[in-house]
């Protein structure tokens, strides 16, 4: 049933030869585009939570999510460029696995897009309450984080969902200056907390460096649950992909710029883990019988009360500098955050309405979501509708549990795309790939074993919300979705 209804490919990209775009992104464009996606709250804020599940071995996490990362791009990349419309993965799997299959998908990315910018959202806040508490303007405790992490309500989480909620809806729009302002900001603040922290390392914090060993299936702790953790921090390298068709040179330039903009924040990460851990240590936090405490968790909340460890800061990097008495430059990291964290919760947010766009118009569901605003032009009931969720999951849950609720969605789509891939080398073997995943063979096995492995270490709690949300999924699927298919029911234009 799930893999009936498939949509011809042709039909899907119609709409797109129609109004094709201009081929003019070259090799470092692309990896631009991609460092500015991927650098966020994975690096400012996750850091502490790598540590607490894998001490220093939280080095190794950041190359192991970097490698499982690389190959699902590699695929999502074929895809991509034989299928260059909106809707992402959904779209993809919608042509080749069928619609059920794309349901079940499309509603796996709300949590790698709604969930993501919630978590942005978190992230920003726990640097800005920084911000204020250095200068004696925090606000109360019960306000800084929610119920989950010691407070009652993440205000100022909530606050700037909202606000990019309003701007999404009014139909405001990053010009490319300002984003490339944005990434040089990132990259600016990365380089001078690696300037400062390096020097300061010292061989003795690094032992032991894998306290919490290599971790098990669903336990969510040790090298392995780190790096389903920190595969956060590179979310949004898809970006490249999805510029294939306004690529120059897809085949040679698509790879650079994937390769390239995971390989410079791949080595940014790692210098600035190394600077991090070196400097101020990163050891976990322990359970009176010795065991690992679950990020996010009460008693992970409770220990950290009254301590400056840095698995306990939710301002990672800008913590580390104070401690090391940088605490002018820990200030400028928190304002550099605080400044360019905002564009990926808009980011995200945007990527969201936009697939349920995409979901509505394919009568997937209802049609009133993909209203348009007739002053701005813009999506604007499904629009609210998402942003107020945004708000509300960023008021009340920690970082890390979003984090890796994100990272469950992310990680299936990722999945879906390889299996995708190889699907159509068997069925259409000779459709045109303006870009072809090399050694496809091995790649995509490896990405989907990847991609496996890493979802199968992510804590228990995050596993059960992504099945329970995809059985609530199937359920709308079987009593809507199913019924009202455009495709379905021959309303579907060609």
């Amino acid at each position: 049933m799930l893999f009936k209804r498939v949509k011809p490919l042709d039909q899907i990209i119609a709409t797109a030869e129609k109004k094709a775009l201009t081929r003019q992104l070259g090799a470092f464009q692309l990896t631009m585009l991609g460092i500015g996606a991927i650098i966020g709250t994975g690096i400012f804020v996750l850091t502490a939570e790598a540590g607490q599940k894998a001490g220093p071995g939280m080095m190794v996490s950041f190359v192991i999510a970097a490698v499982v990362c690389g190959l699902a791009a590699l695929a999502y990349a074929e895809l991509a460029s034989m299928v260059p419309v909106a809707g992402s993965a959904y779209t993809y799997t919608y042509g080749v696995l069928g619609e059920g299959m794309a349901w079940v998908v499309g509603w796996a990315l709300v949590l790698e897009y709604t969930i993501a910018a919630s978590t942005v959202c978190v992230g920003w806040s726990g640097y800005v309450n920084g911000l204020l508490a250095a200068h004696g303007m925090g606000l109360p405790e019960f306000l800084r984080t929610g119920p989950m992490d010691g407070g009652a309500f993440n205000l100022l989480a909530f606050l700037i969902g909202l606000v990019i909620t309003f701007l999404l809806v009014v139909g405001t729009s990053k010009s490319a200056v300002v984003n490339a302002c944005l990434v040089l900001i990132k990259v600016f603040a990365l380089t001078i907390f690696i300037i400062l922290a390096l020097p300061k390392v010292q061989e003795t914090n690094f032992h032991p460096f894998v306290p919490n060993g290599w971790g098990s299936p669903m336990g969510g702790i040790g090298v392995l649950g780190a790096a389903a953790s920190i595969f956060f921090a590179y979310v949004g390298f898809d970006a490249v992909s999805t510029a294939a068709e306004e690529t120059k040179n897809p085949n040679r330039n698509i790879p650079i710029g994937l390769i390239g903009s995971l390989g410079v924040c791949t080595i940014y990460y790692l210098l600035v883990s190394y600077g991090a851990i070196g400097s101020v240590g990163a050891q976990p936090i322990t359970s009176a019988s010795g065991v690992a405490l679950q990020p996010g968790s009460p008693e992970m909340a409770a220990a950290c009360k009254a301590s400056d460890a840095l698995v306990c800061s939710k301002e990672a990097l800008a913590h580390v500098l104070r401690m090391l008495h940088f605490v002018g430059w820990g200030d400028l990291i928190g304002a550099a955050a605080s400044i360019a964290l905002p564009s990926v919760i808009l980011t995200m947010t945007y990527g969201q309405t936009r697939i349920f766009f995409t979901m509505a118009r394919d009568g997937l569901l209802p049609e009133s979501l993909s209203k348009i605003h007739p002053r701005f032009h813009t999506p604007h009931v499904i629009t609210l509708i998402t942003g107020i969720f945004v708000s509300i999951f960023g008021a009340l849950y920690p970082v890390g549990q979003l984090a890796d609720i994100t990272n469950s969605g992310t990680l299936f789509a990722f999945m879906m795309v390889a299996i995708g891939v190889m699907v159509l080398r068997v069925t259409q073997p000779e459709r045109k790939r303006p870009f072809r995943t090399p050694l496809v063979w091995v790649v995509c096995p490896l990405a989907v074993f990847g991609c496996l492995l890493l979802f199968v270490n992510l804590p228990t709690t995050t596993l059960k919300v992504f099945f329970g949300w995809g059985i609530v999924g199937l359920v709308i699927y079987y009593l809507y979705g199913h019924r009202k298919s455009h495709l379905a029911n021959g309303t579907e234009s060609a």
